[in-house]
């Protein structure tokens, strides 16, 4: 690889990371041809970005972007590295999760997890981040409970209207 195409290929990295505020590190070491297209024409269903580097430039990438910020994911940089982009924190857990049942294998490996800011090392963190609420899930749950209240305050007033046609229907 030309000093050129590695320049180009952290390039594309930069924009990934700046535009996604969520990215999975995995490990596809062991899969086969067949597994990986499999496992790209999934994320690509579920509008997830998979992208294989070098270790080398995808930290080169993280580096010159903030040093800081991505300091929690070095360490997970060996081996065959496929990252997955995605808006949505928890698909690409679900992806490597799914794809591990239908497989009956242990592959990909979660090598780290960065979500909106935080980091998530090991394959141990697998499952807790198939559970991670999502921001529209967040809300819909928010709403369900302001709105809870609300239901009961007018299903009482209603119940208390009726008792009161009712009461003045007998009176009548």
């Amino acid at each position: 690889m030309t000093k050129d195409q590695k320049n180009e290929v952290i390039e594309l990295l930069k924009e990934k990371f700046s535009q996604y505020n969520n990215f999975y590190i995995t490990d596809t070491e062991s899969l086969t041809v067949e597994q990986v297209s499999k496992l790209r024409r999934t994320c690509f269903n579920k509008q997830v970005e998979m992208k294989v580097a070098k270790n080398t430039l995808i930290r080169k990438a993280l580096e010159s972007l903030d040093a800081e910020k991505y300091a929690g994911v070095y360490d997970s940089l060996h081996n065959v590295t496929a990252l997955l982009f995605s808006e949505n924190p928890k698909e690409p857990a679900l992806i490597i999760s799914s794809f591990r049942k239908e497989s009956n294998g242990d592959r990909p490996v979660l090598k780290a997890a960065f979500i909106n800011g935080e980091v998530y090392s090991g394959d141990n963190n697998l499952k807790a981040l198939t559970q991670i609420k999502t921001k529209n899930e967040l809300i819909g749950e928010v709403i369900g409970l302001l709105q809870s209240p609300a239901k009961r305050v007018l299903a009482g007033l209603l119940q208390h209207h009726e008792k009161q046609a009712e009461a003045t229907a007998s009176a009548e």
